[in-house]
């Protein structure tokens, strides 16, 4: 299989793609949603020995999720710069040191979307963390022990594959 043409279809907030696939004799039309490249990553207070999280709504769900910080890399920047930037706007902690856990396509049948997760761990928080004004962000701080976090139900999969590499690695 093979992508023989592609067409924007809608170019908004996101964009969705029209693309024509070559599968031997027949070509398929399929969509693709093109949300970008985010990053992510489960932060640990090597200070107070606990996890940080947020809560905030999403619009898939249309509820409020428990995740581990998250966002879009901009322009030019890397992973790694976008995550620290991630960390400071939405938790107010700078980030002392990182760690690649996974790098995922989190739905590869319908989106392009590419996760780059990570551990990070954090010291001081010179922010308020919470969120952009401008992005229209209100996000929840929460912390977790290691085992309140072990018995979190979590529903979205960028934190469920943070919690579960914690449990493997980090005993």
């Amino acid at each position: 299989m093979h992508i023989t043409d592609r067409k924007i279809a809608y170019d908004g907030h996101y964009k969705l793609s029209q693309l024509a696939v070559q599968d031997g004799d027949k070509v398929l039309q399929r969509e693709r949603f093109e949300p970008g490249t985010a990053v992510a990553a489960l932060v640990w207070n090597t200070t107070t020995q606990q996890y940080i999280l947020t809560r905030q709504y999403r619009v898939g769900p249309e509820d409020e999720l428990l995740e581990i910080a998250a966002g879009m890399v901009d322009g030019e920047e890397g992973p790694e710069a976008a995550i620290r930037r991630e960390v400071y706007e939405e938790l107010g902690y700078d980030v002392d040191r990182l760690e690649q856990i996974a790098r995922i396509y989190p739905s590869p049948g319908t989106s392009a979307e590419v996760i780059t997760i990570f551990y990070a761990e954090v010291s001081r928080q010179p922010g308020e963390g919470g969120g952009l004004a401008e992005e229209n962000e209100k996000i929840e701080i929460l912390t977790f022990s290691p085992e309140e976090l072990k018995q979190a139900r979590l529903a979205d999969a960028k934190t469920l594959v943070a919690a579960q590499w914690v449990q493997l690695h980090k005993r």
